[in-house]
């Protein structure tokens, strides 16, 4: 476990848009996330954003559409080194919790549809990534729910409002746990 924390923490060192060269590097505008999660009370949760958007295939994506589910956000790119390592996690948890009402969305802002469906392909995701090159999903959670580093991943309650949000690599052991929370909550 002290051993995936300190290889995460390298990679998460290095996530800057367009720099998929040396995972070590440092320093290049990205602000770290080591993985450390928020969560908000029901009472204390804001409000659901409106996000709305098309996925890299085309199809249009409206998350008021899926109220009355758990929503799992995830915002990557392909290039970012602990958004690779957690895309299997997030893979697997899409399809072991598909017929328990939770939802998978990726996010992604900077890629091509070329390379985000290859990421998709590589890593067997199968949930839909939102092509937010406008920014307004990002837009959306400001003021709401802070996104400070890449990966950031945040699950939303049956009513769309964030109940959690995990700055950087999210595991799937941590991310599951918050998932059940929410799905407990009736």
């Amino acid at each position: 476990m002290l051993a995936s924390l300190a290889v995460g923490s390298l990679a998460l060192s290095a996530c800057t848009p367009g720099d998929d060269t040396d995972p070590t590097v440092a320093e290049q505008g990205y602000q770290e996330g080591n993985g450390a999660f928020t969560t908000w009370a029901p009472a204390e949760r804001p409000d659901a954003p409106d996000i709305t958007g098309v996925d890299f295939a085309g199809n249009a994506i409206d998350l008021a559409d899926w109220r009355g589910d758990v929503v799992v956000l995830n915002f990557w790119y392909a290039a970012c080194p602990p958004c690779r390592a957690e895309a299997p996690d997030l893979a697997e948890i899409s399809v072991d919790y598909a017929d328990r009402g939770v939802q998978l969305l990726g996010i992604n802002g900077t890629d091509d549809a070329a390379t985000a469906d290859a990421f998709a392909t590589t890593y067997g995701i199968t949930y839909p990534s939102l092509d937010d090159h406008d920014a307004g999903a990002v837009a959306a959670l400001e003021g709401l729910v802070p996104l400070r580093a890449m990966p950031t991943t945040v699950v939303l309650d049956r009513d769309g409002r964030p109940a959690a949000r995990i700055v950087g690599l999210a595991t799937g052991t941590t991310l599951r746990g918050l998932v059940d929370d929410v799905l407990a909550e009736g």
